[in-house]
């Protein structure tokens, strides 16, 4: 499972010229999942994106988490984080997972970060076309994953 993570001011998920999903301060998740994948990477990365420090704290440090902040996630599904370019210029997506497996896991992800005390959390639709909005917040942009070994 791997994880982009762009700390923000603010973002927003359309589809079909309708917003459906949009936060404050916080953080963008675009995630992708991987074939090998189970509920228990997905818990570690849930634990590592929720204490993740690189909120300013009162003297400019990056040493708040969102939670500290009382921030908020947009949490989009992105299979494209698997793509491989290494043969020719057209990506394949093989090392991603299936949509089943991808959409399971994703939700599943999604109601973890729910149960941990954030503010707001908000979506995109999988398998949809969205067209994302963000404004960076430095720019802060981790990226963040776990490998089934």
């Amino acid at each position: 499972m791997k994880l982009v993570v762009q700390r923000v001011k603010n973002a927003n998920v359309v589809v079909e010229n309708k917003t459906i999903g949009e936060i404050r301060q916080g953080f963008m998740v675009l995630l992708g999942v991987a074939p090998t994948d189970t509920k228990e990477i997905a818990d570690f990365l849930v634990q590592k994106l929720i204490h993740l420090r690189v909120f300013e704290d009162e003297n400019q440090k990056m040493n708040l988490s969102i939670q500290d902040i009382d921030g908020e996630l947009l949490i989009v599904s992105q299979f494209t984080l698997y793509a491989n370019s290494n043969h020719g210029n057209r990506p394949s997506f093989t090392e991603a997972a299936k949509p089943d497996l991808a959409n399971e896991l994703y939700e599943y992800f999604v109601e973890q970060c729910k149960k941990e005390n954030i503010k707001k959390v908000a979506t995109g639709e999988f398998g949809a076309d969205m067209q994302v909005s963000l404004q960076n917040d430095g720019p802060v942009t981790i990226i963040l994953e776990k490998e089934n070994v």
